[in-house]
């Protein structure tokens, strides 16, 4: 008996995702949990197991298009049985909401861009009200035959000539940029991780009473110590060494003395929710967008084992290979745009968590010590913080703490792994 297989709950809010591979054609054999097609959520991408062996008698999407929670996928049966009739679509069309292909606009080719002022001929048949209507409308009444007495050409006439003529075959490419009244513009769809971030975004800044602390610590002998243990790290663990480990163990060790930076805003209860473990998301840029993995129970991690995880998150997230459990149960993020050169930014708080820490790149600062002046490294650094669950005064503590953390990186050494 044919069975159907629907796009299932994969929880975190996930309501839709869009077919970015079929792995199996029509017609295949597959045997129960052989992977049937890449689904790319908001998340990550994943693959869909076979709920049961047989042949593939239909797949209900194309590559591109959005499929939702409860949608069927495919039908599983046995070879030559029908599939079962599929049920109208409502509106489906190609997928702008997850990672996939834009839809792409069918447009009359033009060997130039139309005037953006219409020049209509003198002895063109048409009364001043029908002249203005063409140019309102962007009509030339050159190219409009007239329909009344004598060929004039009334308002029906010009509005019919306003619409998208019919497509005659061989004339119509797919993709040809649009144009203004400057010139040829280029878009580009706001589509897949790019849209499912904007829309996160948009949901932070509306919800959230962000405010944003800018500090900078001195980490002249965290750079030493780095110095000295990145050869170790290679050598012992072959992973490469950077700050982010440092920074990573630093807050968490900052929050567990700061609590309500470690929390979670419950909108509907109206509730603070204090999380008792350390979380922390960091967020890795890929051509699409921006992806937060999150390091699991940071606090208990030592420096060469947050590096390994480090690594090994970041090179799954830039190959879109992440599990979900990858990037659930964040409580704190951290942003480093220091690699792209920036100091001091404002970054956007990853709702419905509470507090953001942005960091810049380390530079050779002078600095006044006892009277004279040295050249010291010094790190800036941005917190964003939603106001609602915390004041300035909290978060200016916290920042005191953690630059006492990265300042003196020898306490950052103290703990060790629990692996």
């Amino acid at each position: 008996m044919a069975k159907e297989f629907k796009f299932p709950d994969l929880g975190e809010g996930i309501t839709e995702g869009e077919i970015k591979k079929w792995l199996v054609k029509v017609g295949e054999k597959v045997a129960q949990d052989q992977s049937l097609a890449e689904v790319e959520t908001d998340k990550a991408v994943v693959e869909m197991p076979s709920p049961a062996a047989g042949t593939v008698l239909s797949l209900s999407f194309k590559e591109g298009e959005t499929v939702k929670v409860g949608e069927v996928l495919a039908v599983i049966g046995e070879a030559g049985e029908a599939a079962p009739a599929a049920p109208a679509a409502e509106g489906r069309r190609p997928s702008i909401s997850v990672v996939g292909e834009l839809p792409t606009e069918e447009v009359m080719v033009s060997s130039r861009p139309a005037p953006s002022v219409v020049y209509t001929p003198t002895e063109v048949k048409a009364v001043p009200a029908v002249r203005k209507l063409a140019k309102d409308l962007g009509v030339d009444l050159g190219t409009v035959k007239g329909s009344g007495a004598e060929g004039r050409i009334t308002e029906e006439d010009v509005r019919a000539a306003s619409k998208p003529a019919a497509k005659p075959a061989g004339e119509v490419r797919k993709g040809v940029p649009k144009f203004d009244l400057y010139g040829w513009v280029e878009r580009l769809p706001i589509k897949g991780v790019r849209k499912v971030t904007a829309k996160h975004m948009m949901e932070s800044q509306m919800k959230v009473a962000a405010v944003t602390a800018m500090d900078s610590a001195d980490v002249t002998d965290l750079v030493a110590l780095r110095e000295k243990l990145k050869e170790k790290a290679l050598t012992d663990k072959k992973v490469k060494l950077t700050y982010m480990p440092f920074i990573i163990k630093g807050v968490a060790e900052a929050l567990k003395l700061h609590p309500l930076l470690n929390s979670v805003i419950d909108d509907e209860a109206e509730q603070i929710v204090m999380k008792k473990y350390y979380n922390i998301g960091m967020a890795v840029a890929i051509d699409e967008g921006l992806i937060v993995p999150v390091i699991k129970a940071a606090d208990q991690k030592d420096i060469f084992a947050l590096a390994e995880e480090v690594t090994n998150l970041a090179n799954l997230a830039k190959d879109r290979k992440l599990d979900l459990a990858d990037l659930k149960g964040g409580t704190f993020t951290i942003t480093n745009y220091g690699i792209f050169g920036s100091t001091y930014g404002t970054p956007i708080i990853n709702y419905p968590e509470v507090a953001i820490l942005g960091t810049g790149k380390i530079m050779d600062t002078p600095v006044v010590i006892d009277g004279e002046i040295r050249i010291r490294k010094i790190l800036p650094l941005s917190l964003t913080f939603d106001h609602r669950a915390f004041d300035g005064a909290e978060a200016g503590r916290f920042m005191t703490d953690l630059k006492k953390q990265l300042e003196s990186p020898e306490l950052l050494l103290l703990t060790t792994s629990s692996d």
